[in-house]
């Protein structure tokens, strides 16, 4: 009998540390369940967080592409403004000369007049950077000429060199911005 008892005591004991071993293992599921629960939970919340801050950095940037582009266009549209209006006196300068010539009979005067306001037309595009390109009498450069017809050279030395000048040419500061347009000696 005592074997029997020791085999009910057994059985017993194996019971409760099988029931123990399924409540923990379940204790474990359930636990991992709420944990899943929560990082479902926490990674949702962090989903929606970026989604947010995505959103913002989209409309920032589209504000800026739009900013620049008007600022882009009203550049292009008003970046002579300060070039006309250095012009505007000298254009003033001509209405006053075209008044005077009709009242006055004075050529010489007309003439004087006249080249005084090249001279300050002048001077206001070389303080706006734009100088003439120097083309009589240097080497042809396809680079700052453009040849409109060729001539014969009378010397040997003269042979690729600029004989006239028909249209003058300037840059804006470095660069070329009309080529001189020449006769050029071969």
């Amino acid at each position: 009998m005592e074997s029997q008892e020791k085999k009910v005591e057994e059985t017993e004991r194996t019971d409760n540390i099988e029931s123990a071993t399924t409540e923990q293992s379940e204790n474990v599921e359930k636990e991992k369940q709420s944990e899943g629960k929560d990082k479902e939970q926490e990674l949702g919340e962090k989903l929606v967080e970026i989604n947010d801050k995505y959103l913002r950095i989209y409309s920032e940037y589209e504000n800026y592409r739009k900013r620049t582009a008007k600022e882009k266009a009203d550049l292009i549209k008003y970046g002579s403004e300060e070039m006309i209006k250095a012009i505007l006196p000298v254009v003033d300068d001509f209405e006053r000369a075209i008044q005077a010539f009709d009242n006055s009979e004075d050529t010489a005067a007309f003439k004087e007049g006249v080249l005084l306001i090249y001279h300050k037309l002048i001077k206001t595009l070389e303080q706006k950077g734009v100088k003439a390109i120097e083309a009589k009498g240097e080497k042809f450069d396809e680079n700052l000429h453009e040849a409109v017809t060729q001539f014969p050279a009378a010397e040997e030395s003269q042979k690729g060199t600029v004989i006239e000048e028909v249209l003058k040419g300037y840059y804006l500061h470095d660069k070329v911005i009309r080529y001189s347009k020449v006769v050029v000696a071969i």
